[in-house]
């Protein structure tokens, strides 16, 4: 099984610690993020990993090398310009028929190996998976039509499906994505749906966490470290 590892961003949202490293190799515990995810998906069979690199490349490669030490192969695709989520895939050579897409810096519990499967039973040429999320209001919401109040809610949960920047992709899926434009998941998803593509969802129940600020960082590394993956 085959996986590309997004890992090309700055990372901005965690400045000032991304000015030193790349979010990718900020540590959880003993071990970087990128550390942890890689030994994840050897353990769900994966074999081959393609890192799409970009902002503080050297420090990844580094890092990571070859691979054997983490016991699979690993190899690198570097932008030389911003590319987006989806931008990268269009520079890997020697894509598999299908095979997965992981944000480098993704702290989960999910089994890949299980999103993969589901994906070949659904013959599908991209599966998302999804995370079931929760926004409360503070206010009142009401509805209203006409100038007319026809309903209060007093603050109200909605619920709703976040990708969580895991996929699997059929390779025929990268025709669709432009040549050295920037490109994001987002955009290919809204591709594939104009095409008529089969689009389908994994649904998750498992701990997920979008490491966006430093607050999420520490966060993250308080469960990791009860759950010892790290």
């Amino acid at each position: 099984m085959q996986t590309i590892i997004l890992a090309g961003g700055r990372g901005t949202r965690l400045d000032p610690y991304t000015r030193i490293l790349p979010k990718p190799l900020i540590p959880i515990g003993d071990k970087p993020i990128a550390d942890i995810l890689v030994q994840q998906l050897k353990s769900s069979g994966v074999d081959e990993i393609i890192m799409c690199l970009g902002y503080l490349a050297d420090f990844i490669k580094l890092y990571f090398q070859d691979g054997s030490h983490f016991g699979l192969d690993i190899r690198y695709s570097v932008e030389t310009a911003p590319l987006g989520t989806a931008g990268p895939l269009k520079l890997v050579a020697d894509l598999e028929d299908d095979f997965l897409v992981v944000n480098g810096d993704e702290l989960t519990t999910l089994d890949f190996g299980a999103l993969y499967g589901h994906h070949i039973a659904m013959q599908a040429d991209m599966t998302v998976a999804v995370h079931k999320k929760a926004v409360h209001s503070a206010f009142g919401v009401l509805e209203i039509k006409d100038g007319q109040v026809t309903a209060y809610s007093e603050k109200p949960t909605t619920n709703y499906w976040a990708s969580m920047g895991i996929y699997v992709i059929n390779k025929r899926v990268i025709s669709l994505i432009p040549e050295n434009e920037r490109f994001d998941m987002p955009d290919l998803v809204k591709a594939l749906l104009s095409n008529h593509a089969q689009v389908v969802s994994y649904e998750s129940e498992d701990l997920w966490f979008d490491i966006g600020t430093p607050e999420d960082l520490e966060k993250a590394k308080e469960v990791f470290k009860e759950l010892k993956l790290s």
